[in-house]
């Protein structure tokens, strides 16, 4: 059985190192598709061109240059160098915007072979300690008048952890972390799919009692290791918020207690949502 987010992700060939997409309305956020599947879709084109030696995202820095629609797009791509543990392409999606060709988000990706790596994950960071799942915050209990202004709800299975998810009952803990349980229907998490759930959770900014759309300017994403069956566990953090931007660091822990993915990026502050 296919999965909606395979089929929503799905690219085809177009020509050389061209591939045709179809983004759909139902992974808006806000303003503007989520940043996470439009990465998924871009990494999909990439991985076709990469070819079957290196299926995998290892490292994936892209720049978020105009708001992409729900509807036809074009992912173009060029290999830079293919050999070795890793294939290195660029990449664009595009669409057409009032009858002229607006890129969308550019990309620099290096691909590799993740078999055989999973063994050798070490690292100095924490695992974010979460309630159990039951205890937590589903997003189905979202306000109607809030997951209609966010479709992308109904597309994920989210568990917000309380303790960074007091915003949503209108009491802001105060701190720039956000952290849950995450997972996509009827789909393992895999590497493509962790290129989404790096952004899946709702802005920091959110728990620090600044609610809003935050656009994604720029989101550089390292795939560590095969996730593990199951549920991830999530964790967005920030230290600065400046200038009308903040970072966000992402930390993805799979079912194994192992660190499978990390990434930051720079977003704009929250501000109402818009076209």
């Amino acid at each position: 059985m296919v999965s909606e987010f395979d089929s929503d992700t799905a690219v085809e060939a177009a020509g050389e190192g061209v591939y045709r997409a179809d983004l759909r309305d139902g992974w808006r956020i806000g303003g503007g598709l989520n940043g996470g599947y439009l990465l998924a879709v871009l990494g999909r084109a990439v991985a076709a061109e990469a070819g079957l030696a290196y299926p995998h995202p290892f490292i994936v820095s892209a720049h978020y240059l105009s708001a992409a629609r729900p509807g036809p797009a074009l992912v173009r791509t060029r290999v830079i160098r293919r050999g070795g543990s890793l294939a290195t392409l660029e990449a664009s999606l595009v669409q057409d915007h009032d009858g002229a060709e607006r890129v969308r988000v550019v990309a620099l990706a290096s691909y590799g072979d993740l078999h055989g790596l999973n063994d050798d994950v070490r690292t100095t960071a924490i695992p974010p300690e979460l309630p159990p799942r039951e205890q937590c915050l589903p997003t189905s209990l979202a306000p109607a008048d809030f997951k209609s202004n966010a479709p992308l709800l109904d597309r994920i299975e989210l568990l917000g952890d309380p303790a960074t998810f007091g915003w949503a009952l209108g009491q802001p803990a105060g701190e720039g972390v956000v952290q849950g349980w995450f997972r996509l229907p009827e789909h393992e998490i895999d590497p493509l799919a962790l290129l989404m759930a790096v952004d899946a959770l709702p802005p920091v900014t959110f728990a620090m009692g600044l609610p809003g759309w935050a656009p994604t300017h720029e989101l550089t994403v390292h795939v560590r290791a095969l996730p593990a069956p199951g549920w991830v566990r999530l964790k967005h953090s920030t230290r600065n918020l400046a200038g009308g931007y903040f970072e966000e660091d992402c930390e993805v822990w799979d079912s194994a207690g192992r660190l499978v993915a990390q990434s930051r990026q720079l977003a704009g502050a929250p501000r109402l949502a818009g076209p």
